[in-house]
């Protein structure tokens, strides 16, 4: 990537349904990065940054959550993924790869020491752990499945000389479901 700052939306557990805030959200990136757990080829579609998406794939994204017909998309999607930006790389898993939080990081932070930060999902839970690097980030939930508080993403602005985190996480909404009448 390129020396010019950048915004990375940091997003993961759509489960099929992305949150239209947090669409909005990421329409106002240059990047968008998916944890894992995406749900379907429409969530993909409609995230907008103005340069890419990178996403990955979680444990619920196999061929028994996704529709068949975009079982080729599916295949794409890699284990995790390595991201290149300013000052800085950032390393994505989904997070389900076992133990507490405290063993994922440490383990993350052993594994994935010459990043600056490591971007996961898989709790639908928001963190913020910046006391060491790499830095911790889960997003929570962007759609409508466990979102405890509300849906949410990350912002991250990355330059060479700094990198700075915004959580966002918003209201819940309750979704009507539209179900056919009976006579």
């Amino acid at each position: 990537m390129t020396e010019r700052t950048l915004r990375v939306a940091l997003l993961a557990d759509t489960h099929g349904f992305l949150d239209v805030r947090v669409a909005e959200a990421v329409a106002r990136c240059d990047v968008a990065v998916h944890a894992g757990d995406v749900g379907g080829a429409d969530v993909l579609f409609a995230l907008h940054p103005t340069e890419e998406v990178i996403a990955i794939r979680g444990n619920n994204d196999d061929h028994r959550h996704w529709p068949e017909a975009e079982s080729d998309m599916l295949a794409t999607l890699p284990a995790e993924a390595s991201v290149d930006l300013p000052g800085g790389r950032l390393k994505v898993v989904h997070g389900d790869d076992g133990g507490t939080v405290a063993q994922r990081h440490r383990r993350y932070r052993r594994h994935y020491a010459d990043y600056r930060a490591v971007v996961y999902g898989h709790s639908h839970r928001q963190l913020l752990e910046q006391t060491a690097q790499p830095w911790l980030l889960n997003p929570g939930a962007a759609g409508r499945t466990r979102t405890y508080g509300g849906p949410g993403c990350m912002i991250l602005t990355c330059a060479r000389a700094a990198w700075q985190v915004e959580s966002l996480q918003f209201e819940p909404r309750n979704y009507r479901t539209h179900r056919a009448r009976g006579d």
